[in-house]
Formats: C-alpha cells, sequence, structure tokens
C-alpha cells in the first residue's frame, strides 16, 4: 500500500512538471559492448509562495509565474519544516538499458520499487520510482531501422531502438534478451536565502 501511494505522489509531481512552461530537460545515452543505456531527465524548479498547514497544501509558483497548488499527503515527513520562499525542485528521471544478450531463462517481469524518504527533522524531500526488468524473446528485427520487437510475458510486444547497428549482430529471431526500465521522481526542498 505504501508503494502504490508513493507512486501515485510521483505521478502527480510528473504531472505538475508536465503542466508548468518547459523544464529543463536533457536526454543521455552511454553505450557499452554489452548493451546501451538511454537516460531522459526533466528537472523544474518552483518556489513556495503560501502553504495551508491544515489541509497540507502548498502554493508553488514556476519561474513563468504560474503558480499550481500541491497536496502533500500524510506519508510526506516533515510538513512542518516548509516555509514560504523555499525551493522546491522537481526531478523526473527514465532509464531504458538494453542488453541483447542470448539467454535461456523463462519469460519474465520483475518490478520493484525504488524509494528514499528525508530523515526526520530535514527538509520534506525524497525519491520514489520504479525498476522494471523484463526477459523477452525476439520476434523481429530491423537493422536499417536499429530497432528491435520483443516479445515478453502475457505476449506483450514492444519496438525497442537499438541505436548501434552492430548491437543486432548474432541476435536471431527467437534470442532471448533482457531490458532494463527505470523511473524516479526525486523531490527536494532548499531554505529561503539568507535563513
Amino acid at each position: 500500500m505504501k508503494g502504490k501511494t508513493l507512486l501515485a505522489t510521483a505521478a502527480m509531481l510528473v504531472a505538475i512538471t508536465a503542466a508548468w512552461a518547459q523544464p529543463k530537460t536533457r536526454v543521455d545515452v552511454m553505450q557499452s559492448p554489452d548493451g546501451a543505456t538511454a537516460t531522459g531527465t526533466a528537472k523544474l524548479t518552483a518556489t513556495i509562495t503560501k502553504i495551508d498547514a491544515p489541509r497540507r497544501t502548498v502554493s508553488l509558483k514556476s519561474g513563468d509565474g504560474k503558480i499550481t497548488d500541491l497536496v502533500v499527503g500524510p506519508d510526506v515527513r516533515n510538513f512542518e519544516q516548509l516555509k514560504v520562499g523555499d525551493t522546491v525542485t522537481i526531478e523526473y528521471r527514465e532509464a531504458l538499458t538494453m542488453s541483447l544478450k542470448k539467454g535461456s531463462g523463462a519469460l519474465a517481469m520483475h518490478e520493484r520499487e525504488i524509494s528514499e524518504r528525508a530523515a526526520p527533522g530535514a527538509k520534506p524531500g525524497g525519491t520514489v520510482g520504479r525498476e522494471v526488468t523484463v526477459t523477452a524473446d525476439v520476434v523481429a528485427f530491423d537493422t536499417d531501422a536499429r530497432s528491435v520487437t520483443l516479445k515478453g510475458p502475457n505476449g506483450r510486444i514492444v519496438v525497442l531502438l537499438v541505436g548501434d547497428p552492430t548491437r543486432l549482430n548474432g541476435i536471431q529471431k527467437g534470442d532471448r534478451v533482457e531490458a532494463v526500465y527505470t523511473e524516479a521522481v526525486a523531490v527536494s526542498v532548499q531554505p529561503v536565502a539568507g535563513k
């Protein structure tokens, strides 16, 4: 239940990030002999302009002046540490790591929660997210499009871009591969300047 609450909080924060003006975004690709990892990050900074303690609501103002109200659930520690003028940074991160190694294990999908909360007495903040590992079969590949089509548990089909076509060398229809996907939202609060 706690994990669902944390992920719901993360989803709400991502929705707020999307509603505001363009956050700072970055995409990085790291290649290794075994595979490739693509990471996308969106970062937004806002200032607390109002706090309604009884309702556990804070008003956040983005750099372009948009104000959004955010309900801070009871699972967030140290709400009483928030002050008007504090800076809130929201960072959303996704990463896909794909290894096209032949394997013989069963088709599988495993998910684990990633979470870290602020220490008691510190400013509210933390990270919530999930990591999904999938073992799937190659059902098609296209060296011209630099993509591979995978079929995982429950018959789910996914097309992934490989980037470097040499990663498809030695891969054939029917081979088993592994992909790891992570997503996380990190929130940090900095005190009012000069306090």
